[in-house]
């Protein structure tokens, strides 16, 4: 006879970083400027979507920012970033409200999963989202995953560590490999656009279905208390209001 392993009634909500909760592009970009060099556009910069997000892949830069790079050293860079994510960056719009309400609510286990690559990045990711009215304390988890190890993993030990059934858990990621990380643990990916990959690549590269993807924050947040019950879906600006009416039955 089969006994069930999940030992919580309660709901888990993965949130990822960069890209998702945190406003990154800006911050890559003021680094970058400070340092000379310009990294374009936000649309252009998404098309290399792994760029500065992990201070890797030098192929992905354009070949003068490359050269730069080398010349001013990666270390540098990483340092700068680190200051301006520590004292200037931002989270998106709603997200800090969103936090405070998914950390207060008592069904719902929520932390934060991070791939950031500045200097002692759990220390960085406090003193930003403690500029937001945050302690990251009251989160139940926050980890950061090496840039070689597998979001897949990690997302399978903490559902299993709280003992959720997969069916209640929830991963919410920018990027095409946090969508199979969550459908390959058998949770609902909340997907966005705004973040390192657009709305093309997801959908047309990826196959991920638009139903899943929120093109703003504001869609995001709306979409996130809808599902887990933390607010009407009247409340949801992406939705048609005339939807939301009864049919008129001649």
């Amino acid at each position: 006879m089969y006994t069930s392993a999940y030992t919580s009634d309660k709901r888990l909500l993965i949130l990822d970083a960069d890209g998702t909760t945190i406003d990154a592009f800006s911050a890559i970009e003021a680094a970058f400027s400070r340092h000379g060099m310009a990294i374009g556009a936000e649309t252009n910069f998404q098309k290399r979507h792994h760029l500065l997000k992990y201070v890797g892949g030098l192929k992905e830069f354009p070949a003068i920012i490359r050269k730069n790079l080398r010349k001013n050293s990666r270390a540098r860079l990483v340092d700068t970033l680190t200051g301006i994510y520590r004292q200037e960056a931002s989270l998106y719009e709603g997200i800090p409200e969103l936090i405070r309400e998914l950390i207060a609510a008592p069904d719902i286990l929520v932390g934060i999963v991070t791939r950031n690559v500045t200097i002692e990045p759990l220390e960085t990711l406090r003193q930003l989202f403690r500029r937001h009215d945050i302690d990251i304390g009251e989160l139940d988890f926050l980890v950061h995953i090496p840039l070689k190890e597998k979001k897949t993993a990690q997302f399978r030990v903490l559902r299993e560590r709280f003992g959720i059934n997969p069916a209640r858990a929830y991963v919410c990621g920018d990027e095409h490999k946090d969508f199979a990380a969550a459908i390959n643990t058998g949770m609902h990916p909340f997907m966005v656009s705004y973040g390192f990959e657009d709305h093309e690549r997801l959908t047309n590269n990826y196959d991920i279905p638009p139903e899943l993807i929120s093109r703003t924050s504001a869609e995001l947040c709306c979409r996130i208390r809808h599902a887990l019950d933390l607010g009407v879906l009247a409340q949801a600006p992406y939705q048609n209001s005339s939807m939301l009416m009864a049919p008129n039955i001649q």
